[in-house]
């Protein structure tokens, strides 16, 4: 959805600009093509491309000249380099992520919040042959959707939830009936009682997902890991050892962050 229009004179295009920096990212190395953009952004053709055209110029996003597909620009990447010693913990979970897909052959993903969204940060894949594509690295999604923000948002305090679900009615429009207010609520609670999340094929058919949080020294729920693989993979019989390695795995990265920041 195209950002609110903010108060501040000029915030409305920074707040597009912004939205469009997003959306290329999430197309990762292959890009996105204007048209994707424009449609994602709510924007007509012309005002997409003269707002990539103006982030092209200060180099924050390029576009290939043979396929014409938007991708991050190298000033992006300078950018994320400085930012990275503050906000990044890939190097203190990049071996936690690999033994968890190790120990459960499924691949494996660290995603962080940011804001009202997850993002994959960091993807391992599992040993077993057949895998499901629906997360990988910049893939973003709403909080409560998939098993990473499920686990995310059951662990926010109740007010944070209520306030959540405020600011997006539009996800039951966009998901599907089972993210209205009363179903998600209901998985919430039961992630909070289970201690993992699951998603049972919500995102696509067939491709089930857990999720676990992962905690910073204030107890917030900023990050979680997950698995993800094909519906026969996650029956009742595994489920719970999956969900006791995918939490064991959890609790020691949220020690490992917690010691990191003394």
């Amino acid at each position: 959805m195209e950002p609110k229009t903010r108060s501040v004179p000029g915030a409305q295009a920074v707040a597009r600009a912004a939205h469009l920096l997003r959306l290329v990212t999430a197309g990762g190395a292959d890009g996105a093509s204007l048209h994707e953009l424009a449609r994602s952004a709510e924007l007509s053709r012309s005002t997409a491309h003269r707002l990539l055209s103006a982030l092209r110029v200060e180099g924050l996003v390029d576009r290939d000249d043979d396929t014409a597909r938007w991708m991050p620009g190298p000033e992006l990447f300078l950018m994320g380099t400085v930012a990275a010693a503050r906000y990044d913990i890939t190097a203190l979970a990049r071996d936690i992520v690999r033994s968890l897909a190790v120990k459960t052959e499924e691949s494996a993903f660290l995603s962080v919040r940011r804001a009202d969204e997850t993002v994959c940060l960091l993807r391992e894949e599992g040993s077993f042959p057949i895998r499901s594509f629906v997360l990988s690295e910049g893939i973003r999604f709403p909080l409560g959707v998939a098993s990473a923000g499920l686990a995310i948002l059951a662990f926010l305090p109740d007010h944070d939830v209520d306030a959540y679900l405020d600011r997006h009615p539009e996800l039951a429009g966009r998901w599907g009936r089972a993210h209205a207010e009363k179903p998600l609520r209901a998985r919430l609670t039961e992630t909070k009682e289970r201690g993992y999340a699951i998603n049972p094929g919500l995102i696509v058919e067939g491709s089930w997902g857990i999720g676990a949080a992962v905690f910073d020294r204030q107890g917030r729920p900023e990050w979680a890991l997950s698995l993800t693989g094909v519906e026969f993979r996650f029956g009742p019989d595994r489920m719970a050892d999956l969900g006791r390695t995918l939490l064991a795995h959890a609790h020691q990265l949220s020690s490992r962050i917690a010691n990191a920041r003394r």
